[in-house]
């Protein structure tokens, strides 16, 4: 039976290049990049040359990038110190944002005494900006957390336009690019944003690797205590050679972007097409010019077949997901979606398809045949 991978919002394949670098440096580079002999010096410089990777691709500066474990360890860590030690004394988000912001905020509000506003949301999941720009008019420190492209619905974000408004109105601007970075281009030079974050493991990359970008004198101080790595930001010993699977995965990822997104896009609107024609009825959640890799929708089936359609599908082969992976082992329907849906259509199966460069058509093809099967 061949095995049909449509769930890349949750994770990606790692790419062969990445898991040759990961593997010189797991049996060549084995020292620490803090130890000053020269087995230490040759980490450290495979370090450096990594930031400097990331940075330039990004347009950004190296001492700007700050390694982590994961796009959620960067959320908080960020979050944290804004609240901690920037003074922020409210932090206007929305309620479709990952767990990883929604619920450290609401740690924050509890032990910090902030205000939490959420921005509304239009019925297709876009950001109501008129909303946010009333919001910012009370003179508080602020903080602003809006994701760049959404990774249940596929929604983007305005990252220059948002960025703007939170600059007139001097707040702090902070985005989750978890699902952006490797699929598009971000210049950080151009963007007015104080904070973005990244997972290694949605571009192709190892799992248990990230990185914050920082905007530099920002005063962000460490989330946690025990060393001097990551310039006094991030204690331990660094994850070497996840760090430069990391650097390898983002470069290729760049390098490649355009044909892989005219490539994925045309997968998409194949799959849209097919469910066109098999599903007349069927409709996308969020707008159908959403971010390229992902498409989320619900099916004209009866409310019995939700709970097993992903079961269903699995049997055949078929990884997709209804939502996000970090909570899609909850039988509670997605907080995105129940933010966007009619209860009706809540009650409805919704699927979250999303692509890589690895799909086919075919892939798309069996995914059709299989749901005209339920």
């Amino acid at each position: 039976m061949k095995k049909v991978y449509l769930d890349n919002a949750s994770t990606t394949a790692i790419r062969a290049e990445v898991v040759q670098e990961m593997t010189k440096v797991l049996t060549e580079d084995y020292g620490n990049p803090s130890s000053t002999h020269s087995l230490g010096r040759a980490a450290k410089s495979i370090l450096e040359l990594s930031r400097k990777s990331i940075a330039k691709n990004l347009n950004a500066t190296a001492q700007e990038i700050i390694f982590t474990s994961c796009g959620t360890e960067a959320n908080n860590w960020i979050l944290r110190s804004a609240v901690k030690d920037l003074k922020v004394e409210r932090i206007i988000t929305s309620k479709i944002e990952h767990h990883a912001v929604l619920y450290t905020a609401l740690v924050l509000e509890k032990e910090y005494g902030i205000q939490i506003d959420y921005v509304a949301v239009k019925p297709n999941g876009e950001i109501d900006i008129t909303d946010l720009v009333e919001l910012l008019s009370q003179q508080k420190k602020t903080l602003v957390s809006l994701m760049h492209v959404n990774n249940e619905i596929g929604t983007v974000l305005d990252l220059e336009r948002i960025g703007r408004i939170c600059q007139e109105h001097n707040a702090l601007f902070h985005s989750d690019t978890v699902q952006s970075i490797g699929k598009t281009i971000i210049d950080l030079q151009k963007l007015p944003v104080d904070f973005i974050v990244a997972s290694a493991h949605k571009f192709h990359g190892p799992k248990g690797s990230g990185f914050a970008f920082i905007r530099k004198n920002s005063g962000l101080q460490p989330l946690f205590f025990g060393g001097e790595q990551e310039k006094g930001l991030r204690a331990g010993t660094e994850a070497l050679h996840q760090i430069a699977g990391m650097a390898k995965a983002l470069e290729i990822s760049q390098h490649n972007l355009e044909a892989e997104r005219n490539y994925i896009s045309e997968l998409k609107n194949y799959l849209i097409t097919k469910l066109e024609i098999e599903f007349p009825a069927f409709e996308i959640n969020g707008s159908k010019d959403g971010f390229y890799t992902v498409l989320n929708f619900i099916l004209p089936f009866s409310e019995d077949k939700t709970a097993m359609i992903l079961f269903h599908l699995d049997m055949k082969g078929i990884a997709v997901s209804r939502g996000s992976a970090c909570q899609s082992g909850s039988i509670k329907p997605s907080h995105v979606l129940a933010e966007m849906l009619s209860n009706d259509d809540l009650k409805k199966p919704s699927l979250r398809v999303s692509f890589s460069h690895y799909n086919t058509k075919e892939d798309i093809d069996i995914l059709i045949n299989a749901l005209k099967t339920i």
